[in-house]
């Protein structure tokens, strides 16, 4: 079976796997549809979830498809340092009336998911976190999926290469969200995207997709005449009618109270670029423990997005925020097309 070739592409937009309710098989069908290539987001949810939102998305659309999954690397989580940041924690708890979740270490269902990706076959298989190992991208690669490695920089993008991968996303700094890095202790890179691309690109001859703060027409023809394949949105289709985006996030984009992002540790632990807001200032934390964290915060997001408070939720959101509009993904991925 052969794998998928980026370059055919009717449109080359790719909407951005986003993890937490925003990818729906509505959203990834309809970026199919309009030309592109619509993802799934497999993090955070049970393998069954995944293998039933790729059998929803295949009723949606006769194109290509992806599915992203986390590589989670263990990590040396400080435990006095999580037990200082959960005491902290203590008074946005009271203040929504919930108790703070249990801190772990999990692997996000590894296992579970791949077998899940080989029973369903999507047509691409994208990595966030890390690089799975040599052996698991022939395989996939034998079944015919296409699979893409998230980088952020030339020693990753090598690493990835060396691994097997067939296409490496580049992730700029201006990304919404968390960063790709392979090393969730190390402080993420703030080469701009145009100039990250340009040191990848001259480190392998690999397919490019890359994205980060991609919200304008312009911007997309930029990274294209650059030499990616396609570029990836997703702050961008936040807004888009088929995405699963929480009210609270919604509004708060078109809210000009927000007057900027900021990039945080304290939702997850994991670098992740927000709109800037009360809890991001209250918190300022280095901690590095993921997903330790994801799951001690996950009770209290989970209370804010209840309440549509968006002082104390993680708004995900790229530098290109501003831009982003409502409508179809079809008018969307239309209005980004160079």
């Amino acid at each position: 079976m052969r794998a998928l070739d980026l370059s055919s592409l009717r449109r080359p937009i790719v909407g951005a796997p986003m993890a937490g309710g925003p990818s729906t098989p509505g959203l990834a069908a309809a970026v199919t549809n309009a030309g592109g290539l619509g993802f799934l987001a497999g993090g955070y949810k049970s393998p069954d979830q995944i293998g039933r939102q790729i059998r929803a998305t295949r009723t949606l659309t006769d194109g290509p498809i992806g599915v992203n999954l986390f590589v989670v690397s263990a990590n040396d989580a400080d435990e006095e340092e999580l037990e200082a940041y959960r005491l902290e924690l203590q008074v946005e708890a009271d203040r929504h009336g919930v108790e703070l979740g249990t801190p772990r270490w999990d692997d996000d269902a590894w296992e579970a998911k791949l077998d899940v990706v080989r029973a369903e076959r999507p047509d691409v298989v994208s990595f966030t976190f890390g690089c799975p190992a040599a052996g698991i991208l022939r395989e996939l690669d034998g079944r015919g999926i296409l699979t893409a490695v998230t980088v952020t920089d030339a020693a990753e993008a090598r690493a990835a290469a060396c691994n097997g991968a067939q296409v490496l996303v580049v992730q700029g700094p201006e990304a919404g969200g968390h960063r790709a890095t392979f090393d969730a202790a190390a402080e993420p890179g703030t080469s701009p995207l145009p100039e990250l691309l340009a040191t990848i690109k001259a480190t392998t001859d690999l397919p490019l997709m890359a994205g980060g703060g991609i919200s304008t027409r312009r911007l997309a023809g930029e990274i294209l005449d650059a030499g990616a394949v396609a570029v990836l949105v997703g702050t961008a289709l936040l807004l888009a009618d088929e995405a699963g985006t929480a009210p609270a996030h919604r509004t708060a984009l078109q809210d000009p109270q927000f007057t900027g992002t900021a990039v945080t540790r304290a939702f997850t632990g994991r670098p992740a670029r927000s709109l800037r807001n009360r809890f991001i200032d209250d918190h300022p934390i280095t901690a590095h423990a993921y997903p330790q964290i994801h799951y001690l915060t996950a009770p209290l997001r989970a209370a804010a997005a209840a309440r549509n408070d968006a002082q104390a939720l993680h708004l995900w959101a790229g530098t290109g925020y501003r831009h982003t509009r409502g409508g179809s993904a079809a008018e969307i991925v239309a209005a980004l097309t160079p």
